[in-house]
This record gives structure tokens, C-alpha cells and sequence, in this order.
């Protein structure tokens, strides 16, 4: 708040700004005092002996009053500006002209720096504005008991400022109510918080959804994140998952005879929501450590790891709660083997992005039995079966052009896996959008539990479109197609999938989204072509 907006009052009274308190040997001012350009016309002495310092100094005092307080007497009466004439940046046109006059001629006070400036522009808080008031009242009524001039206009001058101060008196009780009610809504947030360093953000997924030859189903997902930061730029997050064990029209079909392609697939994921079988049982779905070792690179290591976290995103189709339901179309089947994905595992992502260019390199390890080094049919541990190793080079064409080279090497189920993608995204305008995968891989070795030697060479694809804030505010529309597995010799034919979907906010915490998917001529079928129609409803809080 600026000097001048005080004085729009109109007061000729302003002599508040003087500092001058009776039985003061010198003009000092405190770190909460008004502005110095305006000083009392002081004529006492200072201290025999002080020279140039002052008899009296308070504890906190600003160094530019303090150099000007401290000054000799016959320097200080050269430095002071009495006349409204002397001050460089005030001209008789300026509004506050004819105020600044009949401070330094009604009460002699100095209105400006040494340099001969006023400074008018320079703020002023509340507090300053409370203690100059409180002081130039008690200048005003010496100079009222004293005075034998004009005692009518020093009346008028003293009824103002009383004005003044009962009006400040309402603003600052105005102030400490508020004040008030801060201090309770702090000790509220205090008492319920999580953590000083750690945030609690969850969501849960609730879809209801029917299909070709299936009952209707409730399906349910509870995540939990903990968020903690101890450091900058580092993060620490564990995430806590629980669901209902739910399955849909496409996962059942799948699961009828060997699930080799379904959203749990043996081989790879080929599609159905992704929310399908989570567990009842809560459990640790996430639990790892990013921070930076150095300038431009990224580590982050953990227990719990999902390699989707950190490739093949996708900013049209990444998230099964705000896009595409489907998994098929969250992420690549070659690049992302579900068989790590889901459950996670321990390992090591590093990425580092160039200072100067629109490059991004991703490396990451990911092994799903870390824990079980003999756990099973097949050998586990941190080097052993199901494990990924991915890298992705991301480079931007254009903030709205994207594209990520990719590959992956992985063992799962003792098959050896080699794949390379291609993952590209487009923003035609703030609206619209078209994104695709491809990739092609080689899986080669004997699968136990599918008791049979693998020599495949599949394909994946998929494009999409997606639309932004389509007729109602908020909202995102997509149509998507793509074939999960493209390998003759799996299955009986082979799977196309297509899902569309509409998306809309009710509020900040929740949204609703009808969707459509279709999946022809699906692996192990023993019926022909699959509709699935799901409401999903998705609360974040």
C-alpha cells in the first residue's frame, strides 16, 4: 500500500509521519515506522561527546534512518528538506502538493531524503500507518497545549486524526478476528494431518459393466498413495491396493481354456478393463524411492516397481481411470509384459534428460520374484525368471509432437522375449488428438505351465483419436482400435480389439465414463464376437 493512498484523505494533518516523541533527544525510528522521507524538524542537540552518534539508538532500527539520525547537527541541518520546492520527483501539479507544503510549513517537518526526494511511491504498511498515527496524536496535543496560534485549525486537525484512529481501530479488529479464525482453522489442519512431510492422496474405481453372454458385475479397485519428500527433488511413494477378485465378459472368454491373451494373459495382455482381478487382500502395489544423483539424471529404486511408471507412457492413453479402460490400450503387450507389470517387482529405473535437448532416456530393470529365489516351477530371484530390462528414447519433435524408440528383453515363464516399439503422439490442437503403438517381438522357449515349446514371432498395434471438452466442459472422448498378438500360429484367429469411450467431471473428485468395447475373433473363443459395456465412476481424493 502506497504513501500517497494514506494521504488521499486529503489531510492536511499529516504531520502524523513526525517522529518526534516528547523528551526525545533525536528522530530515530523503529523496523516498524513509517517511511523517513518525512522527519521532524528536530532543533535539541545531540549528546555532548556523541559526535556523530546518537545519544539514543532502539534495538532495530533501519540503516538508512539510522545514517540519517545519526548525522552531526550541522550536517543534519544541511541535509533536511523543509520546503515542498527542494524535492526532485514532487511538482506543484502532483495531487499531494499542497499536502506536503502544509506539513513543512504548519508544523516545520522534514518531508524528504537527504538527496532531496520524497519518494512517494514507497510502501507503507498498516503497522507503519498505526504507529505514526499513535505518534503524531501526541504531537498534536503538545502542540494544541502549547500553542498560541491558530488554535481553531489544530481543533480540526486533532478531530481528523481521531477520526482516523477509530477507523483503524474497526480495521484492526476486523484484522484480529480474522487473525482468529486462522489460528483455529491451523490447529484444525495440524491435529488432522497425515504427515509434516508426507501427502495422502487415494481413489477408488467402481464399474459396472455387462457383456456377450455374461452377467452383470461390480467391479472394485482402492488404491492409496503415500507421498513423502524428505529432500529436494526426491520422492518416496508406497501405494496400497485392494479390490473384489472382479472379472468381465472378456476376461471370462479368455479364461476358458489357457488365458493366454487376456488382461492376465500367460503371454501377453490382449486387452478387457484393467481393473479385472485385483486381489480382496490389501496389498503392497508400490514401493519405491526417486531422487537426483546428479544434474539431469533421475534413480529411483524400490521393492515394488511397475514398469508402465515409467515407459510407453502416453499422454492419450495411459490411464484406465481417465481414458481408455482397457490395458491393451494403456500400454504395448511387448513393451509392458503383464506377467511384471501387475504384480511389480523389485529394480532400478535411471533417466536422463540432456540440459539442451528435447530428449529423454529411460532405462529400467524389473524383476517379479525378487523375493521368491525358489518359489516354484521356476527359479525366481533378482536375475532370474520374470524379470524386464526396457529402454526408451523419447524424443520431441514439437511440444505437440512425440515420439519413443523402445525395446524390450525379458524372461517370463522360461521364454525368452526380444521386442521393439514405437510409440508416437500427436496434438493437432488444444482439442484433438491421434496417438499408436506398434512393436514386434520374438517369444522362444518351453513354457511349463502351458506345457509347450514357444516359437513365435507376434506383432502388436494400435491408433486411436481423442477429443477434448466435447459438448460439455471437462470432458475427453476416444475411439480406439489395435490386435493385441498378431501371430498365426496362436489361437485360432486373430484378436482385433475396439473401444470408444466419454468421460465427464461432476465434480473436482469425480467422474463418470460410459464406454463400449468389442473384441473379434478373440483368443481360445469358444463364442464369436465380444461387446462389453461398462460405467465406470472414479473417485479421487
Amino acid at each position: 500500500m502506497s504513501k500517497k493512498r494514506w494521504l488521499a484523505g486529503g489531510l492536511s494533518s499529516l504531520g502524523m509521519l513526525c517522529q518526534v516523541l516528547p523528551g526525545e533527544a533525536v528522530p530515530v525510528q523503529s523496523a516498524s515506522s513509517v517511511n523517513p522521507a518525512v522527519t521532524p524538524n528536530v532543533t535539541e542537540p545531540l549528546d555532548e561527546g556523541a559526535g556523530s552518534r546518537c545519544a539514543t539508538i532502539p534495538q532495530q532500527v533501519r540503516p538508512d534512518v539510522l545514517e540519517a539520525a545519526c548525522e552531526s547537527t550541522s550536517d543534519r541541518s544541511m541535509a533536511q528538506v523543509r520546503s515542498v520546492n527542494e524535492l526532485s520527483d514532487v511538482r506543484p501539479t502532483d495531487w499531494a502538493y499542497q499536502i506536503l507544503q502544509s506539513l513543512s510549513e504548519r508544523y516545520g517537518v522534514a518531508i524528504g531524503y537527504p538527496d532531496g526526494t520524497f519518494r512517494g511511491n514507497q510502501a507503507l504498511t498498516r503497522n507503519e500507518f498505526a504507529a505514526a498515527l499513535s505518534r503524531v496524536l501526541d504531537e498534536i496535543t503538545q502542540q494544541f497545549a502549547i500553542s498560541q496560534g491558530n488554535v481553531a485549525q489544530l481543533q480540526e486537525d486533532f478531530a481528523t486524526l481521531k477520526q482516523l484512529q477509530a477507523s483503524y481501530g474497526t480495521i484492526a479488529a476486523d484484522l484480529r478476528d480474522r487473525s482468529d479464525q486462522l489460528d483455529k482453522q491451523i490447529t484444525t489442519l495440524e491435529q488432522q494431518r497425515f504427515s509434516a512431510t508426507t501427502k495422502l492422496v487415494g481413489q477408488t474405481v467402481i464399474g459396472l459393466t455387462n457383456g456377450s453372454n455374461s452377467r452383470s458385475t461390480v467391479l472394485f479397485r482402492t488404491r492409496l498413495d503415500l507421498l513423502a519428500s524428505f529432500a529436494p527433488n526426491s520422492l518416496l511413494r508406497t501405494q496400497l491396493e485392494v479390490g473384489n477378485n472382479g472379472n468381465d465378459a472378456i476376461g471370462r472368454v479368455h479364461e476358458r481354456g489357457q488365458n493366454l491373451l487376456g488382461t492376465a494373459g500367460l503371454l501377453a495382455d490382449g486387452g478387457g478393463l484393467d481393473y479385472v482381478r485385483v486381489d480382496n487382500s490389501v496389498r503392497l502395489s508400490k514401493l519405491y524411492y526417486t531422487f537426483q544423483p546428479a544434474a539431469g539424471f533421475e534413480l529411483t529404486v524400490g521393492a515394488r516397481i511397475s514398469p508402465r511408471d515409467f515407459i510407453d507412457d502416453n499422454r492419450f492413453a495411459n490411464d484406465s481411470t481417465k481414458n481408455f479402460s482397457s490395458s491393451f490400450f494403456t500400454n504395448n503387450p511387448l513393451i509392458v509384459q503383464n506377467q511384471i507389470d501387475r504384480p511389480g517387482g523389485a529394480g532400478a529405473v535411471l533417466t536422463w534428460k540432456p540440459e539442451r535437448l528435447p530428449l529423454i532416456v529411460r532405462a529400467l530393470y524389473v524383476a517379479a520374484d525378487a523375493e521368491r529365489p525358489n518359489g516354484g516351477i521356476i527359479e525366481g530371484g533378482l536375475f532370474g525368471d520374470r524379470n524386464q530390462g526396457s529402454l526408451e528414447v523419447e524424443y520431441d519433435f514439437t511440444k505437440n509432437i512425440v515420439t519413443r524408440l523402445q525395446f524390450t528383453k525379458a524372461t517370463v515363464n522360461n521364454v525368452d522375449i526380444f521386442a521393439g516399439g514405437l510409440n508416437a503422439e500427436w496434438a493437432l490442437n488444444r482439442d484433438f488428438a491421434v496417438f499408436g503403438r506398434f512393436a514386434i517381438g520374438s517369444y522362444k522357449g518351453f513354457n511349463p505351465l502351458l506345457n509347450q515349446n514357444l516359437d513365435l514371432n507376434p506383432k502388436s498395434w494400435s491408433i486411436g483419436f481423442v477429443a477434448r471438452r466435447l459438448f460439455v466442459p471437462g470432458s475427453t472422448a476416444g475411439v480406439a482400435i489395435g490386435q493385441p498378438f498378431v501371430e498365426k500360429d496362436l489361437g485360432d484367429a486373430t484378436q482385433t480389439n475396439f473401444e470408444m469411450f466419454y468421460s465427464f467431471l461432476l465434480n473436482d473428485s469425480i467422474s463418470v465414463t460410459p464406454a463400449l468395447t468389442v473384441v473379434s475373433n478373440p483368443n481360445n473363443r469358444d463364442r464369436g464376437t465380444i461387446f462389453e459395456w461398462l460405467l465406470r465412476l472414479v473417485y479421487s481424493f
